[in-house]
C-alpha cells in the first residue's frame, strides 16, 4: 500500500508540474484603417488673412505639413506627418508673431492644436485608434484658422472699450 501511495504522489507531482500549452499565442499588431476622406477639410482663410500671413515662414511651413496629413495611407505615414507637424508647431510657437496676430487668442488656439497633436502622437505610440484624436486635432487647427479670420474681420475698436 505504501508503494502505491508513493507512486501516486510521484505521478501527481510529475503531471502537475508539467507546463501547459494552451495553444500558440499569436502576436497581433493592432492596425487601424485611416479614413482621411471622413476628416473635415481645412477651413478657408480670407484674402486679408492670406496677405497678412504671407511673410510668416513658420506658419507657411506648418500649412505645408498639415496638407500632407490628407495624403497618409497608413499609421506609419501618419506617424511621420505628426512628428513633422510637431516640429513645425514648436517652431511657430517660438517664432515672432505678426503684430496683428500676436494675441492670446491665437496663441491659445496654437496651444490647443499642440495638445491634440500630442494626443494623436500618443495614440499612435500606444497603437490605439487614432481616428478620434486626429479629428480633434483637425478641429483645433480649423479653430486656429477661424480665429485668424475673426481677428482680421473684427471691426470693433478696442481703444473705445479700454478707455476709462
Amino acid at each position: 500500500m505504501q508503494k502505491l501511495l508513493f507512486f501516486g504522489v510521484v505521478f501527481l507531482l510529475i503531471f502537475s508540474c508539467k507546463p501547459k500549452n494552451e495553444g500558440v499565442v499569436e502576436d497581433t499588431v493592432s492596425t487601424f484603417e485611416i479614413d482621411h476622406k471622413a476628416w473635415p477639410k481645412k477651413m478657408a482663410l480670407d484674402n486679408k488673412v492670406k496677405s497678412a500671413l504671407k511673410d510668416w515662414k513658420e506658419f507657411s511651413a506648418l500649412e505645408g505639413s498639415f496638407d500632407a496629413l490628407y495624403t497618409v495611407e497608413n499609421t506609419e505615414d501618419l506617424s511621420l506627418v505628426i512628428e513633422d507637424l510637431e516640429v513645425k508647431q514648436k517652431a511657430m510657437a517660438k517664432s515672432v508673431f505678426p503684430k496683428k496676430f500676436n494675441l492670446p487668442q491665437i496663441k491659445g488656439r496654437l496651444t490647443m492644436f499642440n495638445t491634440f497633436l500630442l494626443k494623436s502622437k500618443g495614440d499612435l505610440y500606444y497603437r490605439l485608434d487614432v481616428q478620434q484624436s486626429v479629428l480633434e486635432m483637425i478641429n483645433a487647427y480649423n479653430a486656429m484658422r477661424n480665429q485668424f479670420n475673426i481677428v482680421v474681420n473684427n471691426t470693433l475698436d478696442t481703444k473705445l472699450i479700454l478707455e476709462e
